[in-house]
């Protein structure tokens, strides 16, 4: 494996103490999943902080791109999105926009986090702002379809498969399905010749290695639930 590659991990439990235990790893980020687990707004705003704190990049895994909810993360401080079912360059110019002041939509204020709470001028506010990462989530044969499209939007940093609604989209029940893969490695190759980020989720480190053979560069692997209930599992069976 090379540190080219960028590491994270799901977070699924309502809790900044989980981010900050992390943060004394070498994961370079976390990825809050706003869209499957119960992660409000304000426990979204201490799991911001507690990656903040610890040196870790925070990606939000948005429930729904609306302009409200993409603001909302942003301000918290938030490294980037990852935004589910995105099947077409027009909806991810749509998100794109709703992340960008200049040439987009997102509301201004200097209040916030990531603008210092007002110790950043309007002029640095806005281009700290205009750096937030969008990261969009290939879903569906459509989408897969459109992969070079959307990863060609200008101000998508990348592409990330999930291959568990992708098999659903296909009628399978197999994110290992060769069907899946198929359209796995087409994403990863049309975010590769973009220059984009090639993200995906893996289970574990054998899956990592042989993705990243593929072009994947961007992985989330696990979850933090998943690490404690194997960890603990391990202790269990230990005699």
């Amino acid at each position: 494996m090379t540190r080219q590659l960028k590491l994270g991990t799901f977070v699924k439990t309502a809790s900044p103490h989980i981010v900050e235990v992390l943060g004394t790893t070498g994961l370079d980020f976390v990825c809050l999943d706003a869209e499957h687990a119960p992660l409000d707004r304000a426990m979204l705003d201490l799991m911001v902080l507690a990656a903040r704190a610890s040196g870790l990049q925070a990606f939000i895994r948005i429930a729904e791109a609306s302009p409200s909810v993409v603001l909302s993360c942003l301000d918290l401080g938030a490294t980037g999105l990852l935004v589910p079912h995105v099947d077409s360059a027009e909806q991810a110019r749509d998100v794109v926009a709703m992340a960008r002041y200049r040439g987009g939509v997102r509301g201004y204020s200097s209040s916030p986090r990531f603008a210092g709470y007002g110790s950043l001028g309007m002029k640095e506010a806005l281009r700290i702002g205009d750096e937030a990462q969008v990261i969009c989530q290939i879903e569906s044969g459509a989408a897969v379809t459109e992969a070079e499209a959307i990863a060609a939007v200008p101000g998508v940093a990348g592409l990330f498969v999930g291959r568990a609604d992708l098999a659903l989209s296909m009628g399978l029940d197999s994110p290992r399905d060769p069907r899946v893969l198929d359209a796995t490695r087409h994403v990863l190759a049309a975010a590769q010749k973009a220059g984009k980020f090639a993200g995906m989720f893996v289970a574990g480190n054998a899956e990592r290695d042989e993705f990243a053979a593929l072009g994947a560069n961007w992985f989330i692997v696990s979850s933090d639930q998943t690490l404690l209930r194997q960890a603990a599992q391990a202790i269990a069976h230990a005699n």
